[in-house]
């Protein structure tokens, strides 16, 4: 695989759905998630070389890449982070591992608070959320300086099918030029990247599927994040966010997370919000020293299991 060398790709079914993933390494299992308008490809610059120490796992979420991507439900639930949330521990099932270490960037990282919250410490290790706050927190938070940054939260969740018919013919040319990865084009991210990005946006399922995650994240995730109001996670949370990005400059990135988590460390890294992208080298540390100090020092190595059938 031209961006994972050594990984494996494989399709997984999970949860009623089919999730894209590439696996490679061995030790501690890994789960990475990426975020929009990306898939697992995002992590090219970093995985392989976590690879080393752990095994690593990197889906396509439910909706993105090459995963499935089922027309969604009335209320939106089937793109719930609670149902994506499911996808991922399921697959991480199937692939042999019971409990994972998980990192999350943007959407992932929404994905993945939604699994330390449902699923706890008997599952997730520890939990790296990447240039986020938590989405009660944003939405409660907004004003002008957000909405204009995050305008596309705003128009996605608008009812079907108007921001699909004014995103499909646009998302692959705005990827390409930049304009819907923060105006970063070429300078950040690889040509290879680029060009799965733009091939899996090409598809009107997938338009319809993000505009369907966000629809969920303006409706059935705010209920599920307000009823957890008061409860705090006490899975090792670590929060890295872009020092020259929207998060870093609107929210107290630290203080937000400390909210819902006890266990709260972090810091920001010197990029916008593509983190593993633009500052892959500094992401990689922080998330292997954090990784390091949630593992005991004898756990067992996990080798890449046979593919499921």
């Amino acid at each position: 695989m031209e961006l994972f060398p050594g990984f494996e790709s494989r399709r997984v079914r999970a949860n009623g759905v089919t999730l894209n993933v590439v696996v490679g390494g061995s030790g501690p299992p890994v789960a990475m998630l990426h975020g929009y308008p990306q898939s697992h490809a995002m992590w090219h610059r970093v995985a392989p070389r976590l690879a080393r120490h752990y095994t690593v796992v990197c889906p396509d979420l439910r909706g993105y890449g090459d995963s499935s991507k089922p027309r969604g439900l009335p209320d939106h639930s089937n793109y719930s982070k609670r149902v994506m949330a499911l996808d991922v521990v399921e697959l991480m099932r199937k692939l042999g591992h019971g409990s994972f270490h998980l990192v999350g960037h943007d959407r992932g990282a929404r994905v993945g608070h939604r699994l330390v919250r449902d699923h706890g410490r008997a599952v997730v290790r520890s939990f790296t959320a990447i240039d986020i706050v938590p989405t009660l927190h944003a939405f409660e938070s907004t004003d002008m300086a957000f909405a204009r940054a995050y305008y596309h939260w705003f128009l996605m969740l608008q009812p079907a099918p108007l921001p699909e018919q004014m995103l499909g013919p646009l998302l692959p040319q705005a990827i390409l030029a930049g304009s819907a990865l923060g105006g970063h084009g070429l300078k950040v991210f690889s040509k290879a990247a680029l060009a799965e990005y733009v091939r899996t946006f090409a598809d009107a399922r997938t338009v319809h599927a993000t505009c369907e995650d966000y629809r969920a994240s303006g409706g059935i995730d705010l209920d599920h994040d307000r009823a957890d109001l008061g409860r705090k996670t006490d899975v090792p949370t670590l929060v890295l966010w872009g020092s020259r990005g929207t998060v870093g400059r609107q929210f107290d990135c630290l203080a937000s997370w400390r909210e819902v988590a006890r266990h709260v460390s972090g810091r920001a890294l010197d990029c916008g919000h593509f983190a593993a992208e633009e500052a892959p080298s500094e992401t990689l540390a922080e998330v292997s020293a954090f990784l390091a100090r949630h593992t005991p020092a004898a756990a067992p190595s996990t080798p890449l299991k046979r593919k499921p059938r």
